[in-house]
């Protein structure tokens, strides 16, 4: 059984996640993967949230409607990224080393920098096919791996242009179907505790209503304010996880 302290601390965290991937279209693995990893490995993080983080995205991919003009846009991203989570979920379960715990602290580096400064990537605009494949495959790896894969979806559709819309959707999706394929490789692999099922299944209530509140106060809600808490609240976490392995 889940340590109660955990289970209420844990509900505590995904109620908050929730509520900013709401209000902002993005951020629900980000928030609380990194602090469950700090009590746990990065499997254990992964299997507990994914589920709810499947049904957040499903739901903020459908908040931003035109459905089907966004499923034509951005299923090859989706499917590439499905493909890497695939690849990097095999990765994770035959081995679950902590020093994926580094790599999902140096992910997380890379969002707050890119928030920092303007990238340039020329090699999508050199070579836009072959770019495309491996950079959507390689971040579905580091998703697949890490369960956090928004950082580069966003330098990607930074470096595209897209619009505030687009973006969500693109990550959205891109989530969507690479926790699908994360859950049926967890399942062949028989990783799921009964545990995980019953939490993933609680969580889904737990976080309901503050994913709607969020989503219904996205235009209302100064976003600046509590975007800045969190990016210097993830830059801490990141630092704890790489103190950990080092330690």
């Amino acid at each position: 059984m889940l340590d109660l302290d955990f289970f209420i601390v844990a509900s505590i965290i995904l109620i908050i996640a929730a509520f900013v991937h709401g209000s902002i279209g993005f951020g629900f693995a980000l928030i609380p993967t990194p602090i469950i990893a700090i009590f746990t490995d990065i499997q254990t993080a992964i299997l507990l949230t994914l589920i709810p983080t499947l049904i957040v995205n499903l739901v903020s991919f459908l908040s931003e409607g035109n459905i089907l003009e966004g499923f034509k846009k951005h299923m090859p991203l989706a499917l590439l990224t499905m493909l890497g989570s695939a690849i990097g979920t095999q990765l994770l379960i035959m081995s679950n080393s902590e020093v994926f715990k580094l790599l999902l602290a140096f992910t997380i580096l890379i969002y707050l920098f890119i928030n920092k400064v303007n990238i340039s990537i020329s090699i999508f605009r050199i070579y836009p096919k072959s770019s495309f494949i491996v950079y959507s495959v390689l971040t579905g790896v580091i998703g697949g791996l890490t369960n956090v894969m928004g950082p580069l979806l966003m330098m990607y559709g930074i470096e595209l242009k897209y619009t505030k819309a687009e973006l969500i959707q693109a990550m959205n999706i891109s989530f969507l179907f690479g926790k699908i394929i994360q859950i049926v490789v967890f399942f062949i692999n028989g990783s799921f505790t009964s545990e995980h099922l019953s939490f993933s299944f609680l969580a889904i209530f737990i976080i309901s209503f503050a994913l709607y509140f969020g989503i219904k106060l996205k235009k209302r809600i100064d976003t600046k304010v509590y975007l800045k808490v969190i990016r210097v609240v993830l830059f801490i976490i990141s630092l704890v996880l790489i103190a950990q392995v080092i330690v």
